[in-house]
C-alpha cells in the first residue's frame, strides 16, 4: 500500500552543471504536481484559521446529508460537516507527512555519508543494516512500532520516519559514494582536505536536488502510511481528524452515502498524484538527459 520510493541508480546526480535549462520549470508533472500539492497546503493552512463548522459540531437531523450549499461535502453519520473533516485531516496529513521526512532524513543522510565516507568495513556494516530495515515495508514496521508503543501522532510520525530513512540513507550513500570519485574530490584529499569539509563542501552540494526529488516521495509514502494506520485504527487517535479515519468511519454507510468514501480518498489520491508529479518534475530539471530520452522515447 506504499508508493515506491524512487530507486537509488535512477536517481543519482551527475555533477551539478553550471546552469539549468530554464524550460524544465515548465515541465507539465512539475506544473501539475505542484497544483495538485498547493490544494492540499491550501486547505490545511486554511484550516488554522478558519473551517465552515466547529470540530465536533453536529447537526442529528441532516446525518448522511449529501453536498450541498450549508455543507460542500456532505455530512457524515453523525451529522458532522465533512468539508471541516476534510480541511482538518489535510492538516494532519501535511503535518504527518512533513515531520516524517525530517525525521527520515535526520537519520537516514548522516547514516549514509558516514557510510560513503568511512572505510569498506564501515560501508559494508551500514549497507547491511539498510538492507534489513529495507525488507520490512513501511507500513509494516510503523505497524510493529504503532503496536508495541500505543497509537498517537508522535508514535507514528517516528515510526513512518524510521522505516522511510532506510531508502533514504541507501541513496546518499550511492550519491555520496559517486562523489567521492571525481577527481576534484581526489584533488582535495591529496591537499590534505579533511573529510567533513569535503562532505560539506562538495559532496552534499552535488547531491542535495537527488535528495530534494526523495523527500518529495517521501512525503507521499507517508500520507499514505498515515491514511493506512489510521484506517486501521493505529494511527492519529481521535478527535484528530484523519483522512484515514474518515475511510473507515464512512465504510458502513458506502451504500447510503458514497461521497463519504469518495472525498476522502480523493483527497488522498490527489496529495500523493501531487508530490509523485512533482518529484518527477525536479528529477527532469535536475537531469536533463532524462527529459531528452523521455522525448525520444515518447514517454
Amino acid at each position: 500500500m506504499t508508493t515506491p520510493l524512487i530507486e537509488a541508480s535512477e536517481t543519482v546526480d551527475a555533477i551539478a552543471a553550471p546552469t539549468r535549462p530554464r524550460r524544465g520549470w515548465r515541465s507539465p508533472s512539475l506544473i501539475v504536481g505542484s497544483v495538485l500539492l498547493l490544494v492540499v497546503l491550501a486547505l490545511a493552512l486554511v484550516s488554522l484559521v478558519w473551517t465552515p463548522y466547529g470540530l465536533d459540531q453536529a447537526d442529528p437531523a441532516a446525518r448522511l446529508a449529501g453536498p450541498s450549499a450549508q455543507h460542500w461535502a456532505g455530512t457524515d453519520r453523525l451529522g458532522r460537516d465533512q468539508f471541516t473533516q476534510l480541511m482538518l485531516g489535510a492538516r494532519t496529513a501535511v503535518w504527518i507527512g512533513v515531520s516524517s521526512v525530517a525525521v527520515a532524513f535526520a537519520l537516514g543522510t548522516p547514516l549514509g555519508l558516514l557510510a560513503a565516507a568511512a572505510g569498506r568495513l564501515v560501508d559494508d556494516a551500514v549497507a547491511g543494516v539498510i538492507d534489513i530495515v529495507i525488507a520490512f515495508p513501511t507500513l509494516l514496521l510503523a505497524m510493529l512500532l504503532v503496536t508495541v508503543y500505543g497509537a498517537s501522532t508522535t508514535v507514528a510520525i517516528s515510526a513512518i520516519g524510521i522505516g522511510v530513512s532506510a531508502e533514504v540513507a541507501r541513496l546518499a550513500r550511492i550519491s555520496a559514494s559517486r562523489v567521492f570519485t571525481q577527481d576534484y574530490v581526489l584533488a582535495a584529499r591529496t591537499c590534505g582536505t579533511s573529510t567533513p569539509v569535503i562532505l560539506i563542501r562538495h559532496v552534499l552540494p552535488n547531491i542535495w536536488h537527488t535528495l530534494l526529488v526523495q523527500a518529495t516521495l517521501a512525503f507521499g509514502v507517508a500520507v499514505i502510511a498515515e491514511a493506512s494506520l489510521s484506517y486501521l485504527g493505529l494511527g492519529t487517535p481521535p478527535p484528530a481528524p484523519s483522512w484515514g479515519r474518515m475511510l473507515q468511519e464512512a465504510q458502513s454507510t458506502v451504500g447510503v452515502a458514497p461521497w463519504n468514501v469518495l472525498l476522502p480518498g480523493l483527497a488522498v489520491a490527489v496529495a500523493v498524484v501531487g508530490v509523485n508529479l512533482l518529484g518527477d518534475g525536479l528529477r527532469e530539471i535536475g537531469d536533463p538527459q532524462l527529459r531528452t530520452r523521455r522525448r525520444a522515447t515518447g514517454r
